[in-house]
């Protein structure tokens, strides 16, 4: 792809710090979120929920909540047939779907599971009548050995083979316990029939505003044109805004009912009991070596529970593991099985990373096995076999093409930014002391989106720019973002351009906010778009100032020509003429805009190193991340400000994971960790010294050269820290530990001498 002139015309903006944008309402409450939408005559809704993880419903008893003093109806729910499915995303052969149980008929499939609905004037009404509401129910056995939703297997080369040449083996089993998103913003939902226009309008705290009115037109059996969903400022997401929710659905469904406007503002414990979960995959793995420590064959195994429904991207974290194997790492032969099943649970679906912490937490772990088992240091079994930089683009063994990077670059600038060699004599040094400590290094690669986004840009008759996004924003600073690279082809300020998003009827139909594509992929449709729109509105200005189209400049209000005199034309003054004049109108359009639809040559794959420095106290087993070194490529960086805020973010959401969080369901199927009190998040205590370095290899696959970079904390930093907690705890016996890393976990480890198979020394 020639960008020569592309990048000419992108100098100014692109990788400057620019302050958010976003930043001076969000702090002075002055953003609007789904929450902040006031309308007249609006009702509530509040949700009766099941105790029950599975059971029969016998009947369901409403008259007390009907009869309580300003409650208008309790939904039931609705005949067989009577609404449709929201989609599933089968990104798997033979993948099955289960039903998307709006309110369950016959069958109760999970605790928190909503199974009438109560609208009424107040919110605090609508919650004590749904506490009136009595379900007869028939419990009945949990689902056990159920088929699996989905079963895929990838094979290269000769596993077998490769296994009996071996002169090591070494293997490893990880189980990742179930987290939550815990966005700051709890969901949200609110939905107004206009009955005189004729649509449904509907606020959703949500990451994929197009695809929820696609799914809400297929449940009401609505036209996608008779629909608007507004995604306002959002809360924060971390997948688990990604798919619609039934409570979504009722809310709509009862504003269509009633011709009011609904509101739904769920609470902390209705996230914690209903919405998607992340992670919960059970991960096994041999990794077969030479002599040398030469990476020869791979086995693994990827069990993922699923839940009692499906949420569009359910199989993705599954796909995304498997796919993501062998990691950085050059190894052809492998045998990689798959498997999803449905568990009377919340859903889980995509969470921040979506699969690729759980296959760098495999090989990242066996690569530490395979040091210890040859004597070698692991950054340098690393070395051995990271995939060198001249190879891309690089195609895996599991068929997946890596565009650019360089792996062995990231792991040696890490190692001296670390001070790797003096920090392990330090380590040694403190051990002989009587201290507890450790070092662990992970080197991670993180597929970054793939597919298409759109775009639109014009010039509105004020003469206001603005660039319309198909993706939409949870706090990132994309309009920031966005407005640097529109800015930067235009050749004008960021302030001057207006981004717009979230809206289904002002912006073009997208995909959304996932998978750290928003960057590359929607940047990139940005970039394309504007580029049009620039050489669009340079043929109208060159009309009107009678000149070549080539002697025209692009200044910061407008277009100039210094030929035969000094002339300029502002973009207001185009907006006014092109409105006004026919001609021009018919030529040109009443209103400059330019849509484009882009998409991607490939996939954009991220990749970084992170070394982990942490003590754990030897009388308590408390864990402390000392400092944390990582250096990451993420392509070309529109906002190295931004950049960093998200890799602080991500690297909180990885340490969380990796200490603290933990979503726990008893033998009865009952939710145990329904709050704050009893699931921990991270605290600013728990942050560790952070030292950042990057390297920019671009990437061929999109007009930018980016790559994502809002999940690389969750991928490579828990990794980094369970390594080298095992190495701190290696003195004691311990080879394996399974996250979270809390205290209790360590200082039993420390008693007993925890090896992979979980059993004592």
């Amino acid at each position: 792809m020639d960008r020569t002139r592309d990048q000419v015309l992108r100098t100014q903006w692109v990788g400057q710090p620019l302050r958010r944008f976003e930043d001076a309402a969000l702090v002075t409450g002055k953003g609007q979120f789904v929450d902040d939408i006031k309308l007249p005559e609006t009702l509530f809704i509040e949700f009766a929920r099941s105790n029950h993880a599975r059971a029969l419903i016998v009947s369901l008893n409403t008259t007390d909540a009907e009869n309580m003093p300003g409650v208008i109806t309790v939904l039931r729910a609705p005949e067989p047939g009577t609404l449709g499915h929201a989609a599933v995303n089968r990104v798997l052969p033979d993948m099955r779907t289960l039903p998307f149980p709006v309110l369950p008929v016959s069958e109760i499939n999970a605790v928190g599971q909503p199974i009438a609905a109560v609208v009424a004037t107040r919110a605090s009404v609508a919650a004590d009548a749904a506490a009136l509401i009595e379900a007869e129910i028939e419990p009945v056995p949990l689902w056990e050995d159920e088929e699996p939703v989905y079963r895929h297997e990838h094979k290269a080369g000769d596993v077998s083979a490769a296994f009996a040449a071996a002169e090591h083996i070494v293997r490893v089993t990880v189980e990742h316990e179930r987290v939550a998103p815990v966005a700051l913003e709890p969901r949200a939902a609110m939905a107004f029939w206009d009955e005189g226009a004729q649509m449904l309008n509907v606020w959703l705290s949500t990451q994929t505003p197009h695809r929820a009115r696609s799914d809400l037109a297929a449940i009401l059996n609505l036209s996608e044109k008779k629909i608007r969903v507004i995604a306002p400022d959002v809360g924060g997401a971390f997948g688990g805004k990604a798919s619609l929710y039934p409570e979504d659905a009722l809310v709509a469904l009862a504003s269509l009912k009633l011709k009011r406007p609904v509101k739904w503002r769920g609470s902390r414990t209705e996230d914690f009991l209903a919405a998607t979960q992340g992670r919960g995959a059970t991960i096994s793995g041999e990794l077969a070596l030479d002599r040398d420590g030469k990476f020869l064959g791979l086995r693994a195994r990827l069990d993922y529970p699923l839940g009692h429904w499906l949420p569009y991207s359910a199989a993705v974290p599954g796909k995304n593991a498997a796919r993501c194997l062998p990691g950085p790492y050059v190894c052809g032969d492998v045998d990689i099985v798959l498997e999803g099943r449905a568990e009377n649970t919340a859903a889980v679906g995509i969470y921040r990373g979506a699969g690729r912490p759980e296959a760098a937490m495999l090989m990242e772990r066996l690569a530490d096995k395979a040091a210890q088992a040859l004597g070698l240091d692991p950054a340098e079994i690393r070395r051995r076999n990271l995939i060198p930089a001249d190879a891309f683009p690089y195609r895996t063994a599991t068929g997946s093409v890596l565009d650019s990077g360089d792996y062995p670059q990231l792991l040696e600038l890490a190692k001296q930014k670390a001070g790797y060699d003096d920090a392990l004599r330090l380590r040694n040094e403190r051990r002989a002391e009587g201290e507890v400590c450790g070092v662990g290094i992970a080197v991670y690669t993180e597929p970054c989106g793939q597919g298409w986004e759109s775009a639109e840009v014009r010039l509105d008759p004020d003469g206001t720019l603005v660039a319309a996004t198909g993706a939409s924003a949870q706090g990132q600073g994309r309009e920031t973002a966005y407005a640097q690279i529109v800015a930067d082809a235009l050749r004008t300020r960021p302030e001057r351009i207006k981004i717009d998003h979230g809206d289904t009827a002002s912006c073009p139909t997208g995909i959304g906010a996932l998978a750290s594509r928003s960057t590359p992929i929607g940047g990139s449709a940005l970039l394309k778009a504007t580029e049009q729109f620039r050489e669009k509105a340079r043929l109208c200005a060159a009309r009107l100032l009678q000149a070549d189209p080539e002697q025209l400049a692009l200044t910061e209000s407008g277009f100039e020509t210094a030929i035969p005199v000094r002339r300029g034309l502002t973009w207001r003054d185009l907006a006014r003429i092109a409105r006004a004049d026919a001609e021009i109108a018919a030529e040109f359009g009443k209103g400059f805009r330019t849509h484009c639809v882009y998409e991607a040559e490939g996939e954009a794959w991220s990749s970084g190193c992170v070394i982990a420095f942490v003590t754990i106290d030897a009388e308590t087993g408390v864990l402390t991340v000392d400092r944390i070194v990582w250096v990451d490529d993420a392509g070309t960086v529109v906002n190295p400000m931004l950049a960093e805020g998200q890799m602080i973010g991500g690297l909180a959401q990885g340490l969380g994971e990796a200490m603290l969080e933990r979503l726990v369901y008893d033998e009865d199927g009952q939710l145990v960790t329904a709050s704050f009190m009893d699931y921990a998040i991270p605290r600013a205590t728990h942050m560790p010294e952070l030292v950042l370095g990057k390297i920019e290899t671009q990437s061929p696959f999109n007009v930018l050269g980016a790559k994502g970079i809002g999940e690389a904390g969750c991928v490579g930093v828990p990794a980094a820290i369970v390594n080298a907690a095992v190495d701190a705890l290696k003195p004691f016996g311990v080879t394996h530990l399974d996250m979270p890393l809390t205290g209790e976990k360590l200082w039993s480890a420390m008693q007993n001498g925890m090896t992979e198979e979980g059993t004592k020394r």
